[in-house]
């Protein structure tokens, strides 16, 4: 998975699980909504400054939008029994 797919990704779920829309995200990280839309899709690449701003409008670190495995604020159940 590319890192634009990767930040697609958790852009995406990150924002779902705020219940916020793209708009409501767009109007607090300061960007436009179209801009938002297109990171989702994987149109354009964000700079590092635009991840800033979407992870504090967030309320998460910006690594963990870059973050390769299992959503943030999620784990990967091992499968074990307690």
């Amino acid at each position: 998975m590319e890192i634009r797919e990767v930040l697609a990704r958790n852009l995406r779920i990150c924002r779902q699980e705020r219940g916020l829309s793209q708009e409501e995200l767009a109007h607090r990280a300061g960007i436009d909504r179209t801009y938002i839309s297109a990171l989702e899709r994987c149109v354009y690449a964000a700079s590092i400054d635009v991840v800033g701003q979407l992870a504090e409008a967030l309320g998460v670190e910006p690594s963990d939008l870059l973050r390769k495995g299992p959503p943030p604020g999620r784990s990967v159940s091992t499968g074990d029994a307690d």
